[in-house]
Parts: C-alpha cells; sequence; structure tokens
C-alpha cells in the first residue's frame, strides 16, 4: 500500500515542476532580446503509477520533470541555410557586378563612345585637310582609346585582386567557425553525457552554422553514439559538409583550408593577375572549387574573380612525344573559340594542365591552327613524367565557369582590341608616307612587350606570339595596346594614301576619293584613300564586325552583359533577402521568445507552484493532526 506521506511526495513533485517552468519563464523572458536564443520550455510526464493492492488499482504518483528542451525545428533552420547560401551567393556577385557596370559607363567625356567618337572626327579632318596637324590630333584621339582600355584594364584586374584578397578572407572565416563548431560540440558531449541538457550551447552551434551557410552551402548531420553493446548514450556525433559534401566537421575534430597563392609564371589566363589563390585542405587534399554544388558568397566570389562564360580550354591529346626532361603534347579541340586566336585567353607564361586527370605543368605552347596545340611539358616540374599513354586522354585547362566574371570582360575588351588593331593596321600599313620620297607605311596599333622595354613589330604580330606562329594578334591586350613610338614621334609616317602623282615615280595617279569630299584632286596633292577606307571601317559591319555590330557597338555589347548580370543580380538579392526574412519569421515563431505568452507562463506557473505550496499546507495540517493529536 502507499506510504502514509505519499500525498506529500505528490505535492512536492508538483511544487518542484512548478518552480522549474517559473525559472524557465524567467530564463526566457530574460533573453527576450538575445540573438539566437532558443525558447525553452519544461517537459513533464506523469510519474509512474503505485499499486496499492486496493479496489481502485494504482495511485497516481505525480509528475516527473524529464528536461529542459529548447523549442525548435530543424526544418526551418535547413530552409534557413539553404535561402542564406543563395542570399550571400547573390550579394557578392551584386556588389561586384555593379562595380563593373560603373567601370563601363559612358559619361560623355572619357568613355568608349566618346572616344570612339573622336576617332571619326579627326579622321574626317584629315580628308579636309591632309597636314601634320590634323595626322596629329587623330594619334592624339588613338593614343586616348588606347589609354582607356589600358586603365579598363587596370581596374578590372584591380577588382579580380580585391575579389581574390576577400576569398582569403571568407576561407579563414570557415576555419575560425569550423574551430568554434568544433569546441562546442565537444562541450556540448561533455554536458549532456551526465544527463542535461546543453540548450546554450546548441544555440551558439546554430548560429555558427547560420553565419557559415551564408558564405558556403552547409549539410549537418547529428547521430547518437551507441556504447559497446549497441545501445544510445547521451553523447552525439555532429558532422558538418560544405561545398557539396566536403567534410569540416565531425564531432571535435575539424579541417581547416589554406589558400595557396599561385606561382607568377603559373596562370590559368592570359589577363589574370599574379599570386591567384587556389584552396586546399590543410591535410593536402585539393577543395573542389569549381563544384556545381557550392554555393554561398564564396562562389559567388569565385564566379567573379574566374567566370569564363564556359569558355576554357579543353580538347584530346593526340600525340604525345617523351623526352627524358620535357615532353611535348598535341592536343586537338572542336571549340569554335579556341579556333579564334583573338578569342584566345591562354596563360603566355605557362601553366597546370591537366591531361587524363593527371595535373603536368606546360612551360609554352603553340597554335598549328585548325584547333590544333602543342604544349610543352616539364617533366621536372610535374609529379609524374608525360608519356605515350595519355594519347588520346581528355586534356583542361581551368574549369568551367558558366558565368560572365572579370575574366570574361577582360577576353571581351582583348577581342575587340585585337581585331579593331588589325583592321586598322592592315589599311594603314598598304599606305604610303608622306615623306619624300613617300614609302611604304608601319603599322599604327601594336602593344608594349609585356615584361621587358620595346614594342611589338609589324612581323611579330604578323607571324608569331610569345611561343609560335599563326596566333595572329594574341600578343596585343586591352593591357598593352598602344601607337607604334615613331608614328607618334612623325605622323607624317602614317600611311594615309595609296595612290600618288605618277611622276613621283611611286604607284598610280588613279584617284579613289570619295566625290565631294573636298580634297583637291589636281595632280600632285597628296590623298588620303587609306583614311577613307578607316572611316568606312568604323561604321561598316560588313568590313568589322563584334558580336554583330560594327566597331562602335562595342560598349553596347559589354555594358548590356554587365547591366543584365547586375540586374539579375539585384533581382534574385531582393527575392532571396525577402524570403530570408520570411522564414526567419516562421522560424522565429516557433522558437523565439514572445513576451505576451512568457507572461500569461508565469500566470500559470505561479497559480500552479502556490496550488501545490497549498497542497503540502493541507497535508502538513493532515498529517499534524494524525500524529501529534491523535497520538498515532
Amino acid at each position: 500500500m502507499a506510504s502514509t506521506f505519499f500525498g506529500l511526495t505528490i505535492a512536492s513533485s508538483g511544487l518542484r515542476a512548478a518552480n522549474a517552468a517559473l525559472n524557465t519563464t524567467g530564463n526566457n523572458i530574460s533573453n527576450v532580446q538575445t540573438a539566437g536564443y532558443s525558447r525553452q520550455e519544461v517537459k513533464t510526464e506523469a510519474a509512474n503509477a503505485l499499486r496499492v493492492f486496493a479496489t481502485y488499482g494504482c495511485a497516481g504518483a505525480g509528475v516527473e520533470t524529464l528536461a529542459i528542451e529548447r523549442v525548435r525545428d530543424l526544418f526551418y533552420d535547413q530552409k534557413y541555410w539553404a535561402n542564406e547560401t543563395k542570399l550571400g551567393e547573390y550579394d557578392a556577385k551584386l556588389y561586384y557586378c555593379n562595380m563593373i557596370q560603373e567601370y563601363f559607363k559612358d559619361d560623355n567625356k572619357t568613355g568608349f563612345k566618346t572616344l570612339f567618337d573622336q576617332i571619326g572626327v579627326t579622321l574626317q579632318e584629315i580628308t579636309k585637310n591632309v597636314s601634320t596637324e590634323n595626322k596629329a590630333q587623330f594619334l592624339g584621339a588613338a593614343k586616348a582609346l588606347t589609354d582607356y582600355f589600358n586603365n579598363m584594364y587596370g581596374d578590372l584586374r584591380d577588382l579580380q585582386s580585391d575579389v581574390n584578397d576577400e576569398i582569403k578572407i571568407r576561407a579563414d572565416q570557415i576555419n575560425s567557425i569550423a574551430q568554434d563548431l568544433a569546441t562546442v560540440n565537444k562541450q556540448i558531449n561533455t554536458i549532456e553525457l551526465t544527463g542535461s541538457l546543453a540548450n546554450e550551447l546548441r544555440d551558439k552551434r546554430d548560429m555558427l552554422i547560420d553565419e557559415l551557410s551564408a558564405i558556403v552551402d552547409v549539410q549537418t548531420q547529428e547521430l547518437p553514439i551507441v556504447d559497446q553493446e549497441g545501445n544510445p548514450t547521451a553523447a552525439h556525433r555532429y558532422i558538418v559538409k560544405i561545398a557539396g559534401g566536403q567534410t569540416l566537421v565531425d564531432m571535435d575534430q575539424y579541417r581547416t583550408l589554406t589558400c595557396v597563392s599561385r606561382p607568377d609564371d603559373e596562370k590559368v589566363n592570359q589577363s589574370d593577375v599574379d599570386g591567384l589563390y587556389d584552396i586546399m585542405w590543410s591535410d593536402g587534399i585539393e577543395f573542389s572549387l569549381y563544384n556545381a554544388s557550392m554555393g554561398g558568397i564564396l562562389r559567388g566570389l569565385i564566379e567573379m574573380r574566374d567566370g569564363n562564360n564556359g569558355e576554357y580550354f579543353k580538347g584530346t591529346a593526340t600525340n604525345v612525344a617523351f623526352h627524358k626532361s620535357i615532353s611535348t603534347v598535341t592536343i586537338k579541340t572542336t571549340e569554335p573559340y579556341l579556333q579564334d586566336m583573338s578569342k584566345c585567353n591562354l596563360s603566355d607564361t605557362g601553366g597546370v594542365i591537366n591531361i587524363g586527370n593527371q595535373l603536368y605543368y606546360y612551360t609554352k605552347w603553340v597554335y598549328n591552327g585548325n584547333g590544333e596545340y602543342t604544349f610543352t611539358i616539364d617533366n621536372n616540374k610535374s609529379d609524374m613524367p608525360l608519356t605515350q599513354e595519355k594519347t588520346w586522354s581528355e586534356v583542361s585547362i581551368g574549369g568551367e565557369m558558366n558565368y560572365q566574371g572579370v575574366p570574361y570582360y577582360i577576353s571581351q575588351m582583348n577581342e575587340w582590341v585585337r581585331e579593331f588593331t588589325k583592321k586598322v593596321n592592315d589599311i594603314f600599313k598598304e599606305g604610303l608616307t608622306a615623306e619624300d620620297p613617300p614609302k611604304k607605311a608601319d603599322i599604327l596599333f601594336t602593344a608594349d612587350y609585356p615584361r621587358q622595354d620595346g614594342q611589338y613589330t609589324q612581323k611579330e604580330l604578323d607571324m608569331s606570339s610569345p611561343n609560335g606562329e599563326n596566333t595572329g594578334y594574341y600578343n596585343i591586350t586591352a593591357g598593352n595596346i598602344t601607337l607604334l613610338d615613331a608614328v607618334v614621334k612623325n605622323p607624317d609616317l602614317l600611311g594615309t594614301r595609296k595612290d600618288i602623282d605618277k611622276n613621283d615615280g611611286v604607284g598610280t595617279d588613279q584617284n579613289t576619293t570619295p566625290p565631294g569630299d573636298g580634297v583637291d584632286e589636281i595632280e600632285g596633292k597628296e590623298q588620303c584613300d587609306q583614311v577613307w577606307a578607316v572611316i568606312s571601317m568604323l561604321t561598316d559591319k560588313n568590313q568589322f564586325s563584334f558580336r554583330g555590330r560594327d566597331a562602335g557597338g562595342f560598349l553596347e555589347c559589354v555594358l548590356s552583359d554587365a547591366t543584365l548580370n547586375a540586374s539579375n543580380a539585384e533581382t534574385f538579392y531582393a527575392t532571396y533577402f525577402s524570403l530570408e526574412t520570411n522564414i526567419d519569421n516562421q522560424r522565429t515563431s516557433i522558437s523565439g521568445v514572445d513576451e505576451d505568452e512568457e507572461a500569461m507562463n508565469l500566470v500559470k506557473y505561479e497559480n500552479s507552484y502556490t496550488l501545490a505550496s497549498k497542497m503540502i499546507n493541507v497535508l502538513t495540517e493532515i498529517y499534524d493532526r494524525l500524529i501529534l493529536q491523535t497520538g498515532v
């Protein structure tokens, strides 16, 4: 049968439960403004009934206080983390896309259209009066255009460097969060093995995951740890994976990321800045930067830094010639953008090439024409020599980053610059100078050598590249384009005319100048056939076409890309920002502290505590009467 003091035991259990509920409510109220705090509640259940061997069967034994638990819904946490990953990605893209858009905007003073139109104006002045002064004005306008591309090239490379620096900052941030997560995991297990729940530490862990999810995509998994008999213990194994399933934290063990700067002679793209970071795990395993599953700020930064619009080097190794220290590999590619040297963006200083899923180092390359390249491989620098076994293997340099990042915009500038300069040079070098006697003219546009003093000559631009033939104007980029020094010093070396007076013994006196242009057609007067040819080329997309537009359409094409990317980033950012608010509201409605609700709980638990106290008082009087006054 039940003890005489059984009722007191029941009342005291109610008193303890009410007291725990009051304390928990007070804790909730104290943390109503605490970021990341999850509302807590006391979990109770009826105590096991006591068999009393009486007609009424079993007697209730009061209440058992099981635990103080967080009110949290993992479903909304996972939705929030997934949304933060997208929000972080487009936040990074929006910032840098807006900067690129600002770079390309035309201010009607120093923008592309203004400078390009000035070239046409100064050429028209030459047709009216073929004087040294007018030629000098044209050269000044042409130099202003080359300066524009030089500056834009520098600005975009500086932007790429800034993105690269931020990638390292984010990698360090991931390392810091990983360390904190491992520490918190250990603390949680230490506490929960004693039978308590580490609610505040679990809140801290969730806040760390919130922070991590904005930087990179996150997957979490919590598994119970079992003992030797297979019975679950109070401890748990908490695993955090990032970037498409790569393990970052496993219980109190964590991995860190290391940013490894690429050597100056190892680039993916010709116009990449020196020292771009590759990311490795601390254990030497490569961190997969280009996997499609990665998200967050890190993905946005990688796409801005390395985005090539999906145009990267790829092909098939058709022949391998092995030598002890070096090997050569011939690669066939069918991609149209790899068969046009004006679009070529391969590194001119060497780099890493993937042949049959093995990395090698190439020192130079030659374009053989018809989509065929020959690379020279440094076997001493590679992990293993390149042998004939790799014939017919798939080959790639870099990776497919199907986004229009900094490399894309630089390659667009390089493509326009190469095609435009070649077109203008081809016209002027067919002309004659104003010297006495006239001579065959030289080119107008050239480029400075990238790593030494001097300029490329006409022969070098027509016949060779840094490493071989058939690469056209590959040597000219938006960063090094300039005017030939000799022409700048003496404008009369510009090949403005093609036909001259037959009495001079050079050419013919056929006049090809368009009628009504105001140019004196009297025999012996200098003509400007080549100037008219350039003027015609500037506005005729049948003679010069860039993405279906004439020469002056460059800015519209590139600026439309930048504007569209910025607009898309802004739209997606606004969408995910709105979703963040909605999901967070849903999450807060479950786990957040509501002051009104807690105030009602205070009244409810106070009444429970008071009633339990009164029950103890009543039982005290009963025991007093029973024991002291009846003498039992």
